[in-house]
């Protein structure tokens, strides 16, 4: 059986791949509306799964708005029982390159309501808040997502670009099965991801390469350096390319994960 890319950890129920796949760049420019070429997308997300053993594919209403959820759809449905795909609510679209929080409970019921329509299933495995709003007390957003996973709509559900502040508060309302926060090699420490140790949670690290700036330095090396951040720690690079992709799966088995807590 091949190893899957950067060993495994254990996130909402699910053994996957500690390397997995950030799908916001297969939007059209400006992450807005479909990709120029949508077969390209769809074939990008099979060679994922298949030749390349990614288990974890990380999406969002927010992106297109809608039109990668339905990608994922075509490319994957059904979903096989090892694999994970994550989305994220809580963030609007006015117009491309422009995001606006709105986590009101009824718009944050509809768009969870909504994805699984796009997705095609009866439950979303992970359910992230995609951002904190300032102007809807967090106890409303939460509840919302607390009522829709009671209701088995969704199953787990996590954090998105949040400080070690609100994730405390939010642990405080309801479990939390992983947090999303921006992370690579060329920005300050962020505190949430010993918080997140401590507290034994995933951590799953959008921007690894920091938009491509530290591509540079070698895969194998930044990857590495990377997953040896923790045993928690899960990467979420995204790509346009099938090349570069089995560039980062090659890499990702060529480093050296941190062994399991």
């Amino acid at each position: 059986m091949t190893c899957p890319p950067g060993g495994s950890l254990l996130v909402a129920g699910k053994t996957v791949s500690r390397l997995g796949l950030g799908t916001m760049r297969l939007a059209g420019p400006g992450n807005w509306g479909a990709p120029p070429d949508p077969a390209a997308a769809l074939r990008l997300l099979r060679t994922a799964v298949g030749e390349g053993g990614v288990t974890h594919i990380d999406t969002a209403d927010a992106y297109g708005p809608h039109t990668v959820e339905e990608l994922i759809r075509r490319a994957l449905h059904p979903y096989g029982d090892d694999l994970l795909v994550a989305t994220k609510v809580g963030l609007i679209r006015p117009g491309p390159g422009v995001y606006e929080p709105l986590c009101r409970p009824a718009h944050l019921r509809h768009a969870v309501e909504a994805s699984l329509r796009r997705l095609g299933c009866e439950r979303l495995s992970l359910c992230y808040l995609h951002r904190v709003d300032a102007a809807v007390p967090l106890g409303d957003q939460l509840g919302a997502l607390t009522d829709l996973r009671d209701e088995g709509k969704i199953a787990h559900i996590g954090l998105s670009r949040v400080s070690v502040e609100e994730i405390d508060r939010a642990r405080a309302l309801t479990p939390i099965a992983a947090v999303q926060n921006p992370m690579n090699l060329a920005q300050a420490h962020d505190e949430a991801l010993e918080h997140c140790r401590r507290a034994h949670i995933p951590y799953v690290a959008y921007r690894p390469l920091g938009k491509g700036r530290l591509i540079g330095e070698g895969l194998p090396r930044v990857l590495g350096r990377l997953l040896d951040l923790g045993p928690h720690v899960a990467l979420i690079p995204g790509t346009t390319r099938e090349d570069h992709l089995l560039q980062l799966v090659r890499a990702a088995r060529a480093a050296r994960p941190a062994p399991p807590a």
